[in-house]
């Protein structure tokens, strides 16, 4: 077909698998003829944005992927990071934004199974799940339904799947109440000599499909649900929605380890989006290969399904796996024995085409990098907003001076029982964050700690994400935010490893959209190169936004750190009365894009600091150091809230007695940033007595600020700046609002 007759061609034809009409001519010269409506919808779906990333994939070429720690990187799977030992660790983000406002149950289920999937792909066991949410404000109902849907769907899921869900975040702003963002990261573990990749090598090896049967719930997911922004009102896509059965992905884990642990197996892959022709087509391109599959032989649940069905249902707990010849048996009898379905669909062939049968007609021939490599990549339009410099300006506030304890008291209290920084126990007390019992460090932390099994290492976990800093200047944002998440992870005394992350945005096709995810590549690429922290994958999530109204560009990092021994690890809560409290790093912190701002002004303004890398890395170091030698009782980062609420939530989580603080907090600004900025770079620790003068001495050598400004317990919280007495207030009276607001709303 030429390009007069593909000009011909009806615009239906393009427009309903979500093409536009250049794309379509892209594709008749690819093919050099007119695709038939099975070619068209699968070529539709694996040129989406969810599947091709056709408008980030040049931006996301700059992000730094390599270091000797990588041994997998971006483009497969699940990346692998190298713990030593000859033990590796896979880890990987996904969102589920769109399905979870849909139907926020299954929604945040299937993106768990599907994120577990990925990891157990690679070889690896599944060991933790956290996740990172975010929701209009709590005070409407619509978005507490959401809340407690997808918290229902991942405790639903992560529970009986036996994956224990340990960390994580939630935040609510108003840019998120018509779209909530649900982001989920797994991590597993496996033997370093035993990576799988998802590739479909060996011309004549057998293609399996095995697990659930094939349905029709989830076709044109990837295309039509994730892959533009909503028009009309989330509960009409409900069809759209797939459902998922963690029984039967436990069985499917269990089965894809057994064989994976022999020789048996040549690749694997998980049929997320676009099911059976994302995975097929990904394997076959990944290796230079062709593939041939016949939708005959694919197992089905429902009577009547066409080929078009077949091919693009998105029916959970299914992998594809190349087996090789003349090992079928063994891999039918490993999922025979785990009570589940090997069906044998196809073959691995040398011509680089992607070959549909059903029975002996043949009803799609295309080649296989059509779909993959050739998807349109684009370069789309950036400019900043228009109201840029707008947002960075920060009005004149009238407020008391230190002196002033009733009001700096009540704004404390206030702060803790905001829906941002008040305690998430309602959430994490749903999820079974201590099955396996590899456990060390529960939610509630800086980051999560678990036991590397049968190793006295650990690994330290960390989600983070702020949208109101990204969305006030994302480059300087995204830097604060990698810098978090390695902070968290360095509080517990694990060094920061690596990371992936999970992008989500407003429409591609708007300028400040592109504008901002460019400037977040940048932010987030320079603090992982100056933390030694590569990104091993990751996801990008466009059209998050309802007639018209974007989400704020909301970057997720999750971190990844190594401690060599457990008994050294590190926790928030003070441990003894009269340890000594000591300030790590900066002292200033301003209030920009702060808590303070939103919740006391209601405001959302400032220009974020630009965070001293180099300092952050002697900052972790020192960190690091300083457990390793035992010198650290208890250690906080002061981030959210700034210095007056870590050091609430450090006497919240103290041990009996040590509760409280008696502190002066060096004078660095107004009152109201002495107690609540947000700066980087900034630890609160806990050390005995004895042991100060070795942490200060440590601090020196590394060139990190310290100063000690108090001492632990007491039952009271006092907060001095310069002589003046700003907070006083027995912990437990701080402890009501901050503990009893969330189960307050959702009650």
């Amino acid at each position: 077909m030429d390009a007069e007759a593909a000009r011909a061609a009806p615009a239906a034809r393009w427009e309903r698998v979500g093409l536009t009409e250049d794309e379509y001519r892209r594709l008749v010269d690819l093919l050099g003829r007119e695709p038939n409506d099975l070619e068209l919808e699968m070529v539709g779906v694996m040129w989406s944005e969810h599947c091709s990333y056709k408008s980030s994939k040049v931006h996301l070429r700059r992000l730094p992927s390599e270091g000797p720690q990588v041994l997998m990187g971006p483009g497969e799977n699940a990346g692998v990071l190298d713990l030593g030992d000859g033990t590796a660790v896979a880890l990987r983000c996904e969102s589920h934004n769109h399905p979870s406002a849909v139907e926020p149950v299954q929604g945040a289920a299937t993106g768990v199974g599907g994120i577990l999937r990925d990891i157990f792909t690679v070889g690896a066991r599944p060991i933790a799940l956290l996740d990172s949410l975010r929701f209009g404000p709590p005070e409407r109902e619509r978005n507490r339904y959401l809340l407690g849907g997808v918290v229902s769907g991942i405790a639903g899921y992560g529970n009986p799947v036996g994956v224990p869900t340990v960390g994580g975040e939630v935040y609510f702003e108003d840019c998120y109440a018509d779209n909530p963002l649900v982001n989920v990261m797994a991590v597993g573990v496996l033997p370093r000599d035993r990576i799988v990749r998802g590739r479909a090598e060996g011309v004549g090896n057998p293609v399996f499909v095995v697990g659930a049967r094939t349905g029709r719930d989830g076709i044109h997911g990837a295309s039509l649900l994730a892959s533009r922004e909503f028009d009309q009102q989330a509960e009409d896509l409900r069809p759209e929605v797939q459902v998922g059965d963690p029984f039967l992905e436990k069985l499917l884990i269990e089965a894809c380890l057994e064989l994976t642990a022999g020789d048996a197996v040549v690749g694997v892959n998980d049929l997320g989006a676009a099911g059976l022709t994302s995975a097929c087509s990904e394997t076959a391109s990944r290796a230079g290969q062709g593939i041939e599959i016949d939708v005959a032989r694919v197992p089905r649940r429902e009577p009547g399904m066409t080929p078009d069905e077949v091919m693009l249902s998105e029916s959970q707990e299914r992998m594809l796996i190349i087996a090789r010849a003349g090992r079928e048996d063994e891999v039918r009898r490993v999922f025979t024995r785990w009570g589940l379905e090997a069906a044998e669909i196809g073959r691995v062939t040398g011509d680089g085409m992607f070959r549909v049968r059903d029975g002996d007609r043949v009803v799609a021939e295309l080649p296989a990098r059509i779909l993959t490599e050739q998807a349109p990549v684009y370069r789309r339009p950036a400019a900043p907003p228009a109201d840029l410099e707008e947002r960075w300006r920060l009005p004149r506030l009238e407020e008391p001076g230190p002196g002033d304890t009733a009001h700096w008291t009540a704004a404390l209290e206030r702060l803790l029982g905001s829906p941002n920084l008040c305690s998430r126990r309602w959430i994490w007390q749903q999820y079974d964050y201590q099955v396996r019992t590899n456990t060390v460090v529960v939610p509630g932390a800086d980051a999560a700690v678990l036991r590397v099994p049968g190793s006295r290492k650990g690994i330290a976990l960390a989600v983070d994400g702020n949208g109101r800093l990204a969305w006030l200047d994302p480059d300087r944002g995204a830097r604060l935010i990698v810098a978090e998440a390695a902070r968290n992870v360095a509080c517990t005394g694990a060094r920061p490893l690596g990371l992936t992350n999970c992008l989500n945005f407003a429409s591609p096709e708007r300028p400040e959209t592109m504008w901002a995810f460019s400037a977040v590549i940048d932010g987030m690429a320079e603090a992982a190169r100056a933390l030694g922290t590569p990104v091993t994958g990751g996801n990008v999530s466009f059209y998050n936004e309802t007639m018209g109204r974007g989400v704020y560009p909301t970057p997720v990092v999750g971190m990844l750190g190594v401690i060599d021994d457990l008994e050294k690890v590190v926790t928030p809560g003070f441990k003894a009365e009269g340890d000594a409290l000591v300030l790590l790093g900066a002292p200033a912190a301003g209030l920009a894009g702060s808590e303070y701002l939103k919740v006391v002004h209601g405001l959302v303004r400032g220009r974020p600091p630009l965070v001293d890398l180099d300092l952050e890395r002697r900052l972790i170091d020192l960190l690091v150091e300083a457990a390793a030698a035992g010198l650290l009782r208890s250690a906080h980062d002061l981030s959210d809230g700034g210095a007056a609420v870590a050091l609430a939530e450090a006497c919240f989580a103290a041990e009996p007695g040590a509760a409280g603080a008696e502190v002066a907090l060096p004078e660095a600004g107004s009152a109201a940033e002495v107690l609540f900025g947000e700066g980087p770079s900034r630890v609160l620790v806990s050390t005995a007595p004895g042991d100060l003068q070795r942490l200060l001495d440590l601090a020196g050598r590394l060139a990190v600020p310290a100063a000690v400004i108090g001492a632990a317990g007491g039952g009271r919280l006092r907060i001095r700046i310069g002589g003046a007495l700003a907070v006083d207030a027995e912990v437990q009276r701080l402890h009501r609002p901050w503990s009893e607001a969330m189960a307050r709303w959702m009650a």
